[in-house]
């Protein structure tokens, strides 16, 4: 059997299911970022627009829509190649809650819900982050006495 980064490549359905799952997200993630950034201009002043009938002010509004893209395609290629992939998981989690309130003050409730719909997807990966399979780092940890050490 071979091996590669601790995986051999016969893998469980956990394993298999997390890996497809990461990927999924990653490249989505990746991909938003990516195809944003060329007009990245546009992409922030038609978020700042957006936002003009809301509560917020939009000298906090603009610097988040150009750091969206930015934001979007760098955790999209951490979670694709499995770099920290927990933190970047977690990383992903705070940028879906942080989209979750804009898209809340603005009363766009279907956006909330397709949001949503990320943060479940995020969350599933999180909670079954010990199938991670081909990553790139991970910290590795032991379990002794009952608490979860690095080793």
């Amino acid at each position: 059997m071979i091996k590669l980064c601790n995986l051999s490549l016969k893998m469980s359905n956990q394993q298999l299911a997390f890996l497809l799952a990461r990927i999924t997200l990653g490249i989505n993630l990746f991909i938003h970022g990516l195809v944003r950034i060329p007009k990245l201009n546009a992409f922030a002043e038609g978020v700042t627009q957006g936002f003009q009938e809301t509560m917020l002010p939009l000298f906090l509004v603009k610097p988040l829509a150009y750091a969206i893209p930015v934001v979007e395609l760098l955790l999209g290629l951490a979670i694709l190649l499995g770099i920290w992939t927990r933190k970047s998981l977690v990383a992903s989690a705070i940028f879906i809650i942080i989209l979750i309130s804009g898209s809340a003050f603005q009363e766009n409730w279907s956006g909330v819900s397709t949001q949503m719909l990320y943060a479940l997807f995020i969350f599933f990966l999180i909670k079954n982050e010990e199938f991670n399979v081909w990553y790139l780092t991970k910290i590795s940890k032991k379990n002794i006495h009952g608490f979860t050490t690095k080793k």
